[in-house]
């Protein structure tokens, strides 16, 4: 299986940006279509951005659509989450996960291996 840890979350004002990182050991995050998820206080955990296996594929929230940008570099074994124009709204716990199924998909249930998050907040 694989683990995976995520970094570069941090403080940062309203229309600002933050690059976050996924990176993973245990094996080859080719193996695996990577999801980035993020979860605000008393609210559910949401969809942010998907990527496919060979980073052919991306999706997006219609939320995040334009401003975040998520990649992959399968040498490396690391992915990431580029966000520009922050906005307070996107203050949250931000996720990577990974799906070893075949596919991508939207939903939380559909990844099998979870990192432990890291904050983003944004102060208006």
């Amino acid at each position: 299986q694989v683990q995976v840890v995520e970094s570069g979350g941090g403080l940062v004002q309203a229309g600002g940006s933050l690059r976050l990182s996924c990176a993973a050991s245990g094996r080859t995050l080719r193996s695996y279509a990577l999801g980035w998820f993020r979860q605000a206080p008393g609210k559910e955990r949401e969809f942010v951005a998907a990527i496919s296996r060979s980073g052919g594929s991306s999706y997006y929230a219609d939320s995040v659509k334009g401003r975040f940008t998520i990649s992959r570099d399968n040498a490396e074994n690391t992915a990431n989450l580029q966000m520009h124009s922050l906005k307070p709204e996107d203050t949250a716990v931000y996720y990577c996960a990974a799906r070893s199924s075949a596919g991508v998909t939207t939903t939380p249930n559909g990844y099998d291996y979870w990192g432990q998050g890291t904050q983003v907040t944004v102060s208006s």
